[in-house]
This record gives C-alpha cells, structure tokens and sequence, in this order.
C-alpha cells in the first residue's frame, strides 16, 4: 500500500473511475485536495470559476450533454450552499455529479465552536437535496467512499452525490489501498406478467401515444423500434427531447402532441415523471389507460398507471415490443396521416409567437444537428421547448423542473468542455445571465467557445408580464437597468456584437460559431414585445372535450 495524503488518495480514486476534468474553486479547507489535483495534472484538468454556483452548473452540463458522472469541488459552509442550486438541479434532472468538499478540522467536528465556514449539519444538509453522501475521516478510507459514490449516482434513478473530507485529512498521510471501481447495482428486470398485461392493453389501443424523459435518453432505438411497430407519436416536455427526432415523422412536438391527445386512448411513458398529460395538460380523454416504464419502482406510487414495468428504459421498452409483437398490433392506415396533420398545423401555430420563434428558426437553420442547445428560463427559452426541432438526444439541456434562473450560461460551459469540437449555444435573457456574467471570464481563461445569446427586453419578463396582467398592472422589482453587453463582454476579451432583427441575427451567429472563441451576441427585444409562450405549455380545453 503506498502512502497518500487524503487528498491524494481522492484524486487517485477519480482517476481509477475514468474521471479527467474537475471543476473547481479552491479555499482553505480544500487546498490539500487541489494540490493533489495539481501533482495529477498530466492526467486530470481543473476548470476554475468565478462562484461556486458556476462550478456545480458546469459539472452539470458536463453531466448531461455526455451522460458520465461529472465533479467539481467547492469550499464547505458557504461555497457549498452557493453550489446547492446547481445540485438540486442535478436531483431533479437525475444527473451524476458529484461533489467534493471540506469540513472543520477533526478536533472541531460536532462541536459548533464556530471555526472557518463551519455549519451545524453540513453532512445532513447535504444529505436532504443529493441521492448520497458521505464524510471520509481518513485517507485510507477514501477509494471506498468514491467507489459507492460512483456506485450510488451510477444506479438506478441516477443521481448527485457529495463527499467531504475534513480540513487536515486532506493534507493526512497514511498507508491505502487502491480499489475497482465497483459495478452498478442491478436494474430490476421487466417482469414477463406486467409486460404481458402492457401488451394486452396497447393491443386494445387504436390510438397510442409514447411520452418520454430524462430516464430514455439511452433507449432512443428501443423507443423507436416501439413506436414505429404501433405507429405512436413520441413527445418530450424538455429533458427527453431528441430522443427520438423531430426530423422523424414519430417524432412530434409538444403543440402537435396535444392536438392529438384528444383522441389518445393509450399513454405509454417511458422514463419520465408524465409531467405533461398528468397536470399540464387541463384534461385526459375519456376511457384513456396508461402504461409506465421505469426503473424507479417509487414512480409508480406518484403516478399509478394500469400496467406498470419496473425496469431500465431499454430493457423496458424492448420487452414490451417483443411482447406486441408477439399478440400482435393493428394499425390504423390514417394513423401516420393523421401525425403527419397534426405537426404542419402545430408548425403553423407556433409561428404566432413571435419575434422568438423568429429568432428559433435562424438558429435552427444555422446550428448542426449535434450542436448543443442551454434554454434558461426566459421567453425565447420558454418557446424553444415547444419551437425548436432536435434531432439528438443530451443536444437540448435544461434545468428541468427546478427551472433555475441564471443555470444556462455556466451550464453551457461545462457541455463545451466535454465537446469543444461541437457548437455549443447558451440562450439566455437578460435577467438570467446577469446570475453568472463573471464566467465570462472563465470562459476567456479556458478558451471555452461558447456562444451566448443575450435576449435583452430589460426586464424579467415573464415576471413582468404575470404582475401586470394578475395584479392588476403592479410591477414590482421586474423592470431591470442593463449594462451595454456588448462593452462588458469586450471587457472581458469576449467577441461581441448586437442585433435587433432576426435578419441580422443570421450573419452575427454564423460569425461567432466561425469565430472558435468565446463570443456574445446581445440582442435587443423591446420591453413587453414578446407573444406570451404560455398557451403552448398550459394549453387551454379544447371546445367541446
């Protein structure tokens, strides 16, 4: 066994899990550690940040454009409670990120004798928004930790997870032991009689729809083996877009999933929580039954569907068309048809929110198909998750249900670094990039080319716009005074320009994704111009239903 400080010990067992990028802002608690990150640096890259929020966000994006576990590391106490934001995003979007942070030294620990950026209950606080964590007390126990850290955000329902490590066990030095890393826990396997009773209900359906997730983003070809054997429209919320295209016929929009949803007798959803048929959408079709394919047995109890298959999405998906292959399916020989109508009437309609979907269309035409999208909350964002075709799954990355304002700036840039040979685009408003404006200067340091869109309406304005219309006109705290973004983004050394019209908009996005660097095109949206997204996304009753 050799002897490794704790710290060491750490970073060997990252390595060991096939981890090479770390991002992180070092501190007093944790200088041990990023010394180790330094002695490694021939075999494992550090990006640093301007905030701790930035860097749990980068670890994010890194997590979910390329589905690995991602790390980062932050001070204990305040840094880790700036970072908390990007880990309950991280939660909610079942992302592996994991991370690294310090205690108080050992002799302090538990006794709240109030020492450098001590908290009652790091531990359990942590513990309260991540699937796992742990405190290691000595280096020799540190390759076990990060083996069940990567074992737990591996398993399962993926997750984030946290390991901290107190001050002088990082700089510690004692005899380890390597160890493997250790195999994910089983999925459950579908089980044959739930797959048999899913069949026997879709083949008693004429009219099926598959729902997907964040769970699926590895099944694209068993979901659309699934569809395409039942002719079944495949629809995504926000996470799961991409898994099947919407370049395929199959693959449909939200607005064209909804015009069909009135005739829908079938809902089959596969890795995902069904957010929208279960409460965005204001009704279900009469007689409607529902399959659910997850392997998160916890899923069923939120939502109980007729027939329930406890399983891994491919394996899921895969069993449940083998099983109608074998009862067999008869398709409707309109049903594609009636897909085909359902999309160009959809395309039509969304054409009315504008200037955004203005905007979405030049930078659909411009971006390649693996080009990564961040949507931030913010009307151009809100009107890409119904606007903005994708055609591969981790290419559309969004802060899911937590919707956190400021996420998709940094988010971008760590999806950048894990492909800084793909175009990478932050959508952004002005409101939301002011969250994490001084990454542009991480982005300069790293040369991470990220091109970010800067809606400027000078306001938050889907706050803006719930105040005047439900409070009877009281704004309050939703009107913003903005710097020129253009001068602040050359202040950092960032390529700028600024348009106002989606025909100068073409030229300028073609030139910042030519440009390599870092680049920021800020563009300007006259207060309160911008068609509300929200008829999409809350769909009203159709009449007559």
């Amino acid at each position: 066994m050799a002897q490794r400080t704790g710290g060491e010990a750490i970073v060997d067992a990252l390595l060991a899990h096939g981890v090479d990028t770390v991002f992180g802002l070092p501190g007093a608690q944790i200088y041990g550690l990023f010394d180790a990150f330094k002695r490694a640096e021939n075999q494992l890259r550090v990006v640093g940040a301007r905030h701790e929020q930035a860097c749990g966000y980068m670890a994010f994006g890194y997590a979910r454009a390329t589905g690995k576990a991602s790390v980062f590391s932050v001070v204990p106490g305040p840094g880790v409670l700036n970072a908390s934001a990007a880990m309950l995003t991280a939660f909610g979007c079942n992302e592996p990120v994991l991370c690294l942070t310090g205690q108080v030294p050992t002799s302090f620990l538990g006794r709240g004798r109030g020492h450098l950026h001590e908290m009652p209950d790091q531990l359990a606080t942590l513990r309260s928004i991540l699937k796992w964590a742990e405190r290691v007390e000595y280096p020799g126990d540190a390759p076990g930790v990060v083996a069940r850290a990567f074992q737990e955000m591996l398993s399962g329902r993926r997750g984030p997870a946290s390991i901290e490590m107190p001050w002088d066990v990082f700089t510690q030095r004692a005899a380890v032991a390597p160890l493997a890393p250790l195999s994910p826990f089983a999925a459950p396997e579908p089980d044959p009689d739930r797959v048999a009773a899913a069949a026997k209900l879709l083949a008693a359906s004429r009219a099926p729809m598959i729902f997907v997730g964040g769970g699926a983003l590895d099944a694209g070809d068993e979901v659309l083996d699934l569809a395409e054997l039942i002719d079944a429209p495949v629809v995504a919320f926000r996470s799961g877009r991409g898994i099947v295209s919407n370049a395929h016929e199959l693959g449909v929009g939200m607005a064209a999933a909804y015009r069909l949803w009135p005739q829908t007798d079938l809902m089959i959803g596969i890795g995902t929580r069904l957010e929208l048929p279960d409460w965005r959408w204001p009704f279900k079709p009469a007689g409607l039954k529902s399959i659910r394919v997850d392997i998160d047995a916890a899923e069923m109890r939120r939502f109980t569907p007729d027939a329930a298959i406890v399983a891994d999405a491919r394996a899921g998906a895969a069993a449940l068309a083998a099983a109608v292959r074998k009862v067999g399916y008869a398709k409707s020989a309109t049903r594609r048809g009636e897909i085909a109508e359902a999309s160009a009437t959809a395309q039509l309609e969304i054409q009315a929110i504008q200037p955004q979907m203005a905007y979405l269309d030049v930078l659909r035409k411009v971006l390649p198909a693996d080009g990564i999208v961040t949507d931030e909350l913010s009307q151009v964002g809100f009107a890409s998750w119904f606007g903005f075709p994708i055609y591969q799954p981790r290419t559309f990355l969004t802060s899911g249900y937590q919707g956190t304002l400021g996420s998709g700036f940094p988010t971008a840039l760590g999806a950048k670094v894990a492909f800084p040979e793909r175009p990478v685009v932050a959508i952004t408003g002005d409101g939301g990039f002011m969250f994490a404006v001084q990454e542009l200067a991480t982005a300069v340091q790293y040369k991470i080319g990220v091109v970010t869109l800067v809606f400027d309406n000078q306001s938050y304005g889907n706050v803006r716009r719930d105040q005047r219309q439900v409070f009877d006109g009281r704004v309050v705290a939703a009107d913003l005074v903005n710097p020129d973004f253009v001068k602040l983004a050359e202040s950092f050394g960032v390529r700028g320009a600024r348009v106002s019209s989606p025909q100068a908009f073409q030229p300028a996005l073609e030139a910042a994704l030519g440009d390599g660097g870092p680049c920021l095109i800020a563009i300007d949206v006259p207060r309160d111009s911008e068609t509300s997204p929200w008829a999409f996304i809350h769909p009203a009753k159709p009449p007559g239903v």
